[in-house]
């Protein structure tokens, strides 16, 4: 489940991701926040959505998005505080929170740090085969969504791959290093 705090709209959006790593597209939202009259009331709408959203789903998973520093300090504070409720509700449920800043997540899914939100959107669709056009924050959820779960396949492979090499074993697909050992050759090392 992927996470995009706002203090007008939050996104949300949730992906499956089976043994092989394939993506597939479960759920999207963008919970509009417009409605309250106090800004108290939109925290707790958030966190009261997310809760109902995960109890619906059952993600095994979250990730949300890093704040990042604003221009206008009223403007990141109320972003940290949605942020905040976002994280209370996954907390409530049992379930840790992955951070990703904005550059990361553009990163991976459009392959730029620096992408539009229309990348973005037009590349999660592609990722996820959604046809219809996606909401700029529901897209943004759902890349979230993304880069958590490339992230964890990279680190686990990428485990996988040092605990093979520390015992000696290949793995297909993963070159093994070249590493240097002390023997007893005439030139004093050799290579395996």
């Amino acid at each position: 489940m992927g996470i995009d705090p706002g203090s007008q709209r939050t996104g949300i959006g949730i992906i499956d991701v089976d043994a092989a790593g394939r993506t597939s597209h479960v759920f999207h939202a963008a919970v509009v926040l417009l409605g309250h009259d106090t800004f108290p009331l939109r925290l707790k709408q958030i966190f009261d959505e997310v809760c109902a959203i995960i109890a619906e789903h059952r993600p095994s998973e979250v990730a949300i998005e890093r704040v990042f520093m604003a221009r206008n300090p009223d403007s990141a504070l109320k972003l940290g505080q949605a942020r905040g409720a976002a994280i209370c509700a996954v907390a409530n449920q049992g379930l840790s929170v992955a951070e990703y800043s904005a550059r990361e997540i553009k990163q991976c899914v459009v392959g730029g740090g620096a992408s539009e939100k229309r990348q973005v959107q037009h590349m999660v669709g592609i990722l996820l085969n959604i046809t219809q056009k996606l909401q700029a924050d529901a897209a943004d959820a759902l890349a979230i969504a993304l880069t958590h779960a490339h992230t964890r396949a990279s680190m686990q492979r990428i485990g996988a791959a040092v605990a093979a090499d520390m015992r000696g074993a290949d793995i297909p697909g993963a070159r093994r290093s070249a590493w240097r050992r002390r023997s007893s050759t005439r030139s004093g090392w050799s290579e395996s």
